[in-house]
């Protein structure tokens, strides 16, 4: 595919000064939010949180763990 049609197609990639230079152009992700979060009261304490994050990690490398093994067992 030449350049040329790349650069028109719908998958061209847009430079800056070129979407904000559009209509309406917004680079602003705030409208994004997830409503489990804006109470923060209701949040568990820091300590259960950092455990709970890093019994995810725990079991997400078991998991990559398992999947190295069984590559291993296949070879």
């Amino acid at each position: 595919m030449s350049a040329c049609k790349a650069q028109a197609g719908r998958w061209r990639a847009f430079d800056y000064e070129e979407l904000i230079n559009r209509d309406k152009a917004s680079l602003d992700i705030f409208w994004l939010k997830d409503e489990s979060l804006e109470a923060s009261e209701n949040l568990p304490e820091p300590d259960i949180i950092a455990r709970e994050i890093i019994t995810d990690r725990q079991d997400a490398l078991a998991q990559f763990q398992a999947i190295v093994d069984d590559l291993d067992a296949e070879n």
